[in-house]
C-alpha cells in the first residue's frame, strides 16, 4: 500500500478543518505526537514489525495551530473551479468556457470574485455588454468571494462518509 496515495484530512485541535494530507504525513504526526487519530479507513492498517496501526482518516492536531487569513487568488483557473466548470447562464460543461463579467467592463464592472463568472462562448457573445437583466440572462448562482473551506471541498472529489461532518457543517 503507497501511504503517498492515501488522503487524511487534517483537523486543528478547535477540529476546524485545515487542509488534507497524505496518509505518510499524518503517520509522522501520530507518531511524533503532534496529532491524534480522529478517524480510521476501515480494514486497512499500517504494520511495523511487531504492531498493526489503524490507517487514519482523519487527524486532530493537538496543540491550536493559528492560520493567517489566505484569500484565494483572483485567476481563470479559480473561477472555473468555483463555478464547477460550467456556464453560469445555460448549465453546460462543455469546453472551451470563457469568463464573463456580470457588470461589463464598459459599465463599470471590475474584476472582482462579485463580479466574474464563467460562461461558455455562446452566452458570452449573446450577453455582450449588457447587464444580465438587460440580456434576460441570469446566473445560476451568485458569484461569490469563495474561502479555504470552500476550495477544500471543492478539490476533494471524493469524500470518505467520516470527512463530512467537518467539511460541510451548516
Amino acid at each position: 500500500m503507497l501511504l503517498h496515495h492515501t488522503k487524511v484530512l487534517v483537523l486543528n485541535s478547535s477540529y476546524e478543518p485545515l487542509s488534507i494530507c497524505d496518509a505518510q504525513k499524518a503517520v509522522l504526526l501520530l507518531f511524533g505526537g503532534k496529532a491524534v487519530q480522529v478517524a480510521h479507513h476501515p480494514e486497512r492498517v499500517i504494520s511495523t514489525v511487531s504492531r498493526s496501526f489503524p490507517l487514519p482518516s482523519i487527524v486532530r492536531l493537538t496543540c491550536f495551530v493559528r492560520v493567517p487569513y489566505k484569500s484565494i487568488i483572483l485567476n481563470r483557473k479559480n473561477i472555473l473551479l468555483r463555478d464547477g466548470f460550467r456556464c453560469q447562464y445555460c448549465g453546460k460543461t462543455d469546453p472551451p468556457l470563457t469568463i464573463d463579467h456580470i457588470v461589463p467592463r464598459s459599465r463599470g464592472g471590475e474584476d472582482s470574485w462579485e463580479n466574474l463568472i464563467t460562461a461558455c462562448p455562446r452566452c458570452n457573445s449573446k450577453k455582450g455588454s449588457k447587464t444580465p437583466r438587460e440580456a434576460g440572462m441570469h446566473p445560476l448562482k451568485q458569484a461569490i468571494r469563495p474561502n479555504n473551506l470552500m476550495f477544500m471541498q471543492l478539490l476533494t472529489t471524493t469524500v470518505s462518509d467520516d470527512w463530512k461532518p467537518y467539511l460541510y457543517m451548516s
